[in-house]
């Protein structure tokens, strides 16, 4: 389960590191039901080899598990513990303070936040530097873009949508979102490993194995500062999740419907249908500069509006139901159902974005050419 399977792909990431993109890299494939490889490239941080055990920041590639909660709960009983949350139904049903802002944002739905069609792509919530409450508090009272059609202007939400939606299940569910996601979600789906945030009493044993996240500054790759307490015991739905590639990719495969034995441990058939469906198509996206197309929470492949162009996408070569999320010029995770392909790899160099995204193509076209879907 090396890197020695796939030759053109440690190509690339060793290119990486001697162009001073990242310091290393961590890679997970599974393709038709084998693990092609499991394996780490590089230094965690200098002088300390990366393993596959590291726990890696996936920012905006933990999106999808924050959504996958949303989709289980709109596919859930309508009776108790907790009734049924409406796809379609207003935000404000569920956060009645959200409407602070001003009345049009009644208007806001459910499938706006996981569409980035909600109108708030620059509120800021204040992560790490306040607590939840005042997150919520900074959200609910912003107003929306002024020029915006709630549902169909189209602009990526970094952070404020998926507060909102955290603060959606924990009301539901009457326990923070996180918790919730682990004890119901991940922990019955065999998917270990993955968290959004770490009690203070656990910081003293994670830490070891925790990689640091470098920011490129000139020609160095500097320390990021991601790994103080706030950022590890205070969590972000939308950008705070911890794990391996393995824990990813594994999540990646409890949604891959290409297996007939495929059970959907994580959640029901037409739950994992409808968050890789295209609920926003064609739209030009104003905070990634490009048309791109979303499911529920997570990317869709967009090719078809420019494979060499479109930013976060997962390649030349996958098939059109290519579903999954990147995180902020470090990270990529995708399932690729025609081709039973799931991946995940993170870098622990955030580059910028240019050299980000002839990154994220170059390893995401090795990976299929190496093998044999190119």
């Amino acid at each position: 389960m090396s890197l020695d399977a796939l030759p053109k792909t440690r190509a690339v990431l060793e290119q990486g590191r001697e162009d001073g993109l990242h310091h290393g890299a961590q890679l997970f494939v599974q393709y038709r039901g084998e693990i092609v490889c499991d394996a780490a490239i590089g230094e965690a941080r200098p002088g300390e080899p990366l393993t596959a055990e590291h726990v890696m920041l996936w920012l905006s590639a933990g999106k999808p598990v924050t959504a996958a909660a949303i989709v289980v709960l709109c596919d859930g009983p309508g009776s108790q513990p907790f009734a049924k949350l409406a796809l379609d139904g207003p935000v404000v049903r569920h956060v009645p303070e959200f409407a602070r802002g001003g009345a049009e944002k009644r208007a806001v739905t459910v499938r706006h936040l996981l569409t980035h069609t909600a109108g708030l792509p620059n509120v800021d919530p204040g992560y790490p530097e306040v607590d939840w409450d005042e997150s919520v508090r900074r959200i609910c009272d912003a107003p929306l873009e002024e020029d915006w059609v709630v549902g169909r202007t189209a602009g990526y939400h970094p952070k404020s949508s998926w507060f909102l939606l955290g603060e959606i299940v924990r009301r539901i569910v009457g326990e923070p979102a996180d918790a919730w996601m682990e004890r119901t979600m991940l922990g019955p789906a065999g998917i270990e490993g993955l968290r959004f945030r770490f009690s203070p009493e656990e910081l003293a044993d994670v830490r070891p194995r925790l990689a640091p996240t470098f920011r490129r500054q000139g020609r160095e790759l500097i320390d990021a500062d991601l790994l103080t307490d706030a950022h590890l015991t205070r969590w972000s739905p939308g950008s705070s999740l911890r794990g391996t590639a393995r824990s990813v990719g594994d999540f990646y495969s409890t949604l891959n419907d290409s297996r007939a034995d495929c059970d959907f441990p994580l959640m029901g058939e037409l739950a994992a249908e409808a968050i890789i469906a295209r609920h926003r198509v064609g739209e030009f996206d104003r905070t990634l500069g490009h048309v791109v197309d979303f499911g529920l929470g997570v990317i869709v492949d967009s090719n078809r509006y420019g494979a060499e162009t479109v930013p976060y996408g997962f390649g030349p070569h996958c098939s059109p139901r290519t579903f999954g999320h990147g995180g902020s010029q470090s990270t990529m995770a995708f399932c690729d159902p025609e081709n039973d392909l799931v991946v995940a790899w993170a870098t622990n160099g955030m580059c910028g974005e240019p050299k980000h995204q002839r990154r994220n193509r170059a390893i995401n076209a090795a990976i299929y050419e190496d093998l044999g879907l190119s």
